[in-house]
């Protein structure tokens, strides 16, 4: 996300370069735009957790017990574990053409 922000003039271009010439270096600017930009997304993302009203796994509804490993009776034979472990044997070298 920063690189995209870096390629076009935008907002984070310009926090970059202020970065750079206040004396931090090409790292150290990157690293300050990363570090704002994931700011920006955790805000957000707790803003539209309490509009939501969203549980602990970003639904509504949402819980923290798993249900995965409730058996499912319906379960299609496609959906099924195979039988064993893979075969370990090494294969023989590509042939590439000449």
């Amino acid at each position: 996300m920063a690189v995209v922000q870096l390629r076009n003039d935008s907002e984070g271009r310009r926090y970059y370069r202020r970065k750079l010439a206040d004396g931090k270096t090409p790292l150290e600017a990157m690293r300050a735009l990363k570090r704002r930009l994931s700011d920006v997304v955790h805000r957000q993302m707790v803003a539209d957790t309490k509009r939501l009203r969203t549980g602990p796994g970003g639904q509504a509804g949402a819980t923290l017990q798993s249900s995965a490993a409730d058996l499912n009776p319906m379960i299609d034979t496609s959906e099924k574990l195979l039988p064993g472990p893979a075969d370990n044997y090494l294969r023989g070298p590509l042939l590439t053409a000449s």
